[in-house]
């Protein structure tokens, strides 16, 4: 039995990962580099589109708990990413290529995984797992708002911008990660005076036409940067360029606001501008961000894109596995699903995978309980509010609460779920097939 996969992204690989190691042949379909998505840079596997952030590695928050489940449950995602990591600080962040060719390296190495690069514009028959990505082709789009009978719902999502490091003046810029936690980033520091007129020049900045964008179309995570300043003068300064937890060693205080910069590739070259997603025309980028200090002369590698990011009301469609309940032999896998983030659309991919390998091999399906992460955002997907469905990161509130009230702060009440949720997790590996 051979399983058709439609994208090479975070969730197919890691769906194709979950067939292949149960002994079934998989055929993935992605159609670059013959077609580009538009946010795409290049032809590989698993490729970061937007930051190279898998955000927080604490038990303590549900990103790194969704990791760490996902680590013991045997997540070749999770594998890669941990190969290729660079210093972040409390997050797992990585090289983007070194993290692409090991995922490709890996599903390459099993004798039943086959590619094929061409464009999918018809739902395929058979046993199949669309994760094509919220920027599928208009094509397989049409073929899918067809499939399930209703108009997509979509979001706009941006991309921060990348610097070359040798381009930054470091006289004006300090390393340092929040609470002394390290030094893994850059930080530009900014007086009021200075933070006051680059917000002017950032609200007063020419924007790129997006067509059919509006506001209140862009998904909260991902809001680009001058839209946030258009919701009040304090906004970014409680936002992305909030100062705490940093203090600048040449005043030895904290400074009114502070850009932070993070580490992209393994050479230690090149810098995003976290938090700075954005649709600013590229001169407009250039100018506006050089009056931060620091990024005066910045050579900018990457200028922030927007484009459109689509997904299902998955809550009409799917089943907690990512199963469509009317064509039990499609599944749904990542961002297109309603989940957002990376990890978050690995994980769904993983779910989903394990689910179809269960279905071929002739077994019930299982029931991964909302008492952990994957669970919960499973379950999340498949009984949302309908009509206002939105997309969701992992987050506990959306995990099984406990049954006992713990005692202490909110950290601890989260150790305790986040304990909870792996107990789970090794419980169920043996039925799973993850050891």
């Amino acid at each position: 039995m051979t399983v058709k996969i439609v994208g090479a992204g975070l969730a197919g690989c890691e769906a194709a990962y979950q067939l292949l190691k149960r002994g079934i042949s998989v055929q993935m379909y992605e159609m670059r580099p013959k077609k580009s998505t538009g946010a795409h840079k290049g032809d590989g596997f698993a490729e970061l589109v937007c930051s190279n952030s898998l955000r927080s590695a604490r038990l303590e928050n549900g990103a790194g708990l969704l990791k760490e489940e996902m680590r013991r449950l045997d997540s070749l995602i999770m594998r890669c990413a941990d190969k290729a990591a660079i210093p972040a600080g409390g997050a797992l962040a990585v090289d983007r290529e070194d993290f692409s060719r090991h995922v490709k390296d890996e599903l390459c190495s099993f004798e039943g995984f086959c590619l094929i690069n061409d464009e999918v514009t018809a739902i395929p028959e058979g046993r199949c797992i669309i994760a094509a990505g919220p920027l599928c082709s208009d094509g397989l789009a049409d073929a899918i708002k067809e499939l399930t009978g209703q108009e997509h719902l979509h979001f706009y999502d941006a991309a921060a911008p990348i610097v070359s490091l040798d381009s930054l003046d470091m006289s004006k810029i300090f390393r340092a990660s929040r609470y002394g936690r390290g030094e893994d980033y850059l930080n530009c520091p900014m007086t009021k005076e200075e933070y006051d007129a680059f917000v002017d020049a950032l609200l007063s900045a020419e924007t790129a036409e997006v067509h059919g964008f509006e506001n209140d179309a862009v998904f909260e995570g991902c809001m680009p940067v001058e839209v946030m300043a258009s919701r009040g003068r304090q906004t970014l300064a409680f936002g992305p360029l909030k100062p705490v937890g940093l203090v600048d060693p040449k005043t030895g205080r904290e400074p009114y606001a502070v850009l932070q910069l993070r580490q992209d590739d393994a050479a230690n070259t090149i810098y995003n501008l976290v938090g700075f997603q954005t649709h600013l025309k590229f001169g407009e980028q250039k100018r506006v961000f050089g009056m931060i200090p620091g990024l005066e002369n910045a050579e900018f590698v990457r200028y922030g894109v927007m484009h459109r990011n689509t997904f299902i009301c998955s809550p009409r469609l799917l089943d907690r596995n990512y199963r469509m309940i009317s064509r039990p032999e499609l599944y749904f896998a990542g961002q297109i699903t309603g989940v957002e983030g990376y990890i978050e659309s690995a994980a769904s991919g993983m779910l989903a995978g394990i689910s179809m390998a269960f279905d071929v091999l002739g077994r019930p399906a299982p029931v991964i309980s909302d008492v952990s992460a994957i669970g919960a955002l499973g379950q999340y997907v498949s009984s949302g509010e309908g009509r206002g469905f939105q997309p969701m990161n992992i987050n506990f509130g959306i995990i099984a609460p406990l049954e006992k009230r713990v005692k202490g702060s909110k950290a601890d009440r989260y150790r305790v779920v986040a304990q909870r949720s792996l107990d789970y997790i090794e419980s169920i590996k043996q039925e799973l097939g993850a050891v």
